[in-house]
């Protein structure tokens, strides 16, 4: 499978510039899953720019209904 970097950062909300996995999904994925973490598009954006993408954020923010 190709990995189509062009489309996937036209959905990809990560704030973070300097990040060498925009657009790579998998890549994204596996980074943030190997720290506990979900990645930045999982995140409504004003969470996303915390940059605080732990599970216990985002089961906050499902609890609370923005996730």
């Amino acid at each position: 499978m190709e990995c189509n970097q062009q489309k996937n950062l036209e959905k990809c909300n990560c704030s973070y510039n300097p990040c060498s996995n925009k657009g790579i999904c998998c890549k994204c994925l596996s980074y943030h899953l190997d720290m506990r973490q979900l990645p930045g598009c999982c995140f409504p954006k004003d969470a996303e720019a915390t940059y605080d993408r732990s599970f216990e954020h985002f089961a906050k923010l499902v609890s609370a209904g923005r996730a």
